[in-house]
């Protein structure tokens, strides 16, 4: 299992059960069509434009080992692209019952910081959060100035409303004593550190509660009886 796989296979496995139906869309970032053109947000790797969605983590690692054999990846490396696809989507649904989490696995030093940048600022707006893991040994500076801890994001002088972005470099948990399993776990705890924190802040920046809780079951033929 490459890198790739493993950080996917790490984070996914968590995520996935916050997601009812388990059905997710996946796709490599760039590639090159049958046209000769980079494309940075298609096809996907199920093959199927219409419905790109993959069953669970396994259905995405699946449909990965698959497209690695059928499509030639290239450069450069555009995050803009698939940024402002997914939030396309979250613009859709801006009414709290949904909430969308892209996830970027990348080895590349990033090419078009500005377009990114701007597209992070206005998904700041959205119900989203992405997260980035870099894998391999390029320098990832620049997704740390995405991830925004120490100095909010901006764009065109404005800045972004919240912080959306964690990024993780994927080589800091490689544990070198070949205790795989604890070393996934560490990737897992800190990729998704931040993300209560910002989907909470979309909820409150919108004004957004929480539903009421259900009434406690009560069997039939019982009287429910508080007691003060």
């Amino acid at each position: 299992m490459n890198a790739y796989a493993m950080a996917l296979k790490a984070v996914g496995e968590i995520i996935q059960d916050y997601d009812s139906d388990k059905m997710f869309p996946a796709g490599l970032r760039s590639q090159a069509t049958p046209d000769g053109r980079v494309s940075h947000e298609s096809p996907w790797w199920n093959g199927n434009m219409e419905n790109p969605y993959c069953n669970g983590i396994e259905g995405i690692l699946e449909a990965y080992h698959k497209s690695l054999k059928k499509v030639q990846l290239y450069g450069p490396t555009n995050f803009a692209p698939v940024v402002n696809h997914v939030a396309r989507y979250a613009a859709a649904v801006q009414d709290g019952s949904q909430y969308f989490i892209l996830l970027i696995i990348t080895d590349g030093v990033i090419s078009d910081m500005a377009q990114t940048k701007e597209a992070i600022v206005n998904g700041a707006k959205l119900p989203m959060s992405i997260i980035i893991v870099g894998v391999g040994q390029a320098e990832f500076d620049a997704m740390v100035e995405l991830d925004g801890d120490d100095i909010r994001i901006s764009s065109r002088g404005k800045l972004a409303e919240r912080d959306i972005v964690q990024f993780v470099p994927f080589r800091d948990y490689m544990d070198r004593t070949g205790n795989h399993v604890l070393s996934m776990a560490r990737l897992a705890k800190d990729v998704l550190a931040e993300i209560p924190d910002q989907f909470i802040s979309y909820m409150k920046s919108r004004g957004i509660k929480p539903n009421p809780s259900p009434p406690p079951y009560t069997p039939p033929g019982h009287t429910l009886h508080t007691q003060i």
